[in-house]
């Protein structure tokens, strides 16, 4: 929950500047929220999306990270190949995030996490995709995770860190898809003085002016040096059309204790004002109260086990990777307060499932695996109306006798480098 003083600093700041009068106010919030009526991808198009693009690292970091292209058109008759692939000139740079949908650019933004990389790829022509470049740190921000397009064409990117040591708080890049640096602003809190603020993701609700962006440390598991290191609990709100952090909120934890720890990935629920954020302690909160002044974090579902990571949101389905479980499992969340589960899939004992990214058509999800297994691509569809999930069978590497993409293989497209593994993913055409 706030602390006394952050609810009477959001109170302060609780008004949206549509209601200030301010003509400045009103400038940023015209920049921010843009005349779509919403963020631009291929949700227009109904029908699946005939690509899948991966960002690969490779395995044993010898040899140039890539992105994959696969045919992921039901109705090919290469349905799961490997169609090209794409070097980069670099090598262990940690392939990570990339943006969740394909936007109308075909710009799309991917980060080597390690390397404190993001790398630009234009995917208009999917069979020849061009390495548009890649920059460091934007605006003395460091270590580039999570890629969010605004209503304008605009990126919102969180960075972890600040300057060469990588010092906390990170904050948050407003870019062009050119990757320019628009504007940006610091996670800094002085109603949360203690708190470790590393921005890690971030989900963008444009109806009322609000960004909800996660607190998780990459740098303790991977060892980093500099700056202070530790698990958070906490979570930001932050008015969108001025980049301010209104509250920062501490996780409450579940009935059993824990699961409050690691706060991943937001999302914002159908009505445009509920978020949803999983933990990767496997904990589900609803972040309620965004519009109206004091911001509240509820703890509403435990899947179990840990290292639950991305989820996507089908109409009134919340569905998430949860690894320990070797599961995706479809939650029915029109009742916000207290989901159900209606659905699961359950994938091989060597299978950890922890990326999901969801086609343009809304019934098919991508699924990847978190890398300490069998490096495998899964595509599960999903019925929009019910929840129901299935694995697609017939996504699978030519001549297999097993669903799925084997990523482990010795040969690619570009060359003899050897098996690899696959993070951020996406659909597109």
């Amino acid at each position: 929950m706030m602390t006394y003083s952050g609810a009477i600093r959001f109170l302060l700041l609780a008004p949206l500047f549509a209601c200030t009068g301010s003509a400045d106010a009103s400038k940023n919030a015209s920049r921010a929220t843009g005349a779509e009526p919403a963020i631009p991808t291929d949700s227009e198009s109904p029908g699946p999306a005939p690509y899948l693009f991966a960002w690969t690292g490779d395995l044993d970091r010898a040899d140039p990270d890539f992105l994959a292209v696969i045919d992921a058109d039901p109705d090919s008759p290469d349905y799961g190949r490997v169609v090209t692939t794409l070097p980069v000139g670099r090598s262990g740079t940690m392939p990570h995030h990339t943006e969740h949908r394909m936007p109308t650019s075909r710009h799309l933004f991917a980060n080597g996490f390690l390397s404190g990389t993001t790398f630009r790829f234009d995917l208009a022509d999917p069979k020849q995709p061009r390495l548009l470049g890649s920059f460091g740190a934007a605006d003395g921000y460091t270590h580039p995770h999570s890629y969010e397009r605004l209503p304008n064409g605009n990126v919102l990117a969180t960075f972890q860190g600040t300057g060469e040591q990588n010092l906390d708080p990170g904050g948050l890049v407003e870019l062009t898809d050119a990757g320019e640096v628009v504007r940006s602003a610091s996670a800094a809190d002085p109603a949360a003085p203690d708190a470790l603020l590393r921005p890690y993701s971030l989900a963008i609700a444009p109806k009322i002016d609000r960004v909800v962006v996660t607190s998780y440390d990459m740098g303790e598991d991977m060892g980093f040096e500099g700056g202070r290191r530790g698990r958070t609990h906490v979570v930001q709100v932050w008015r969108l059309s001025d980049l301010k952090v209104m509250a920062t909120i501490d996780l409450p934890p579940g009935p059993g204790g824990g699961g409050d720890e690691q706060p991943g990935e937001p999302r914002v629920l159908p009505d445009g004002r509920t978020v949803y954020v999983a933990t990767f302690t496997c904990g589900l909160y609803r972040i309620d109260g965004l519009a109206s002044g004091m911001p509240d974090a509820e703890f509403v579902h435990g899947f179990g086990g840990g290292g639950c990571a991305l989820p996507v949101v089908v109409g009134d389905y919340w569905i998430q990777s949860v690894p320990s479980a070797h599961a995706v499992v479809a939650l029915d969340v029109s009742e916000s307060g207290s989901p159900r589960e209606v659905s699961r899939v359950t994938l091989g004992d060597r299978n950890f499932p922890h990326w999901l990214a969801l086609d343009r058509s809304g019934n098919r999800i991508v699924v990847g695996d978190r890398g300490d297994g069998e490096p495998r691509l899964f595509v599960l569809t999903v019925d929009p109306e019910t929840g129901d999930l299935a694995l697609d069978v017939g996504f699978r590497d030519p001549g297999s006798d097993r669903p799925g993409v084997d990523f482990g293989r010795t040969e690619w497209p570009h060359g003899a480098t050897g098996p690899a593994k696959p993070h951020g993913m996406v659909f597109g055409e």
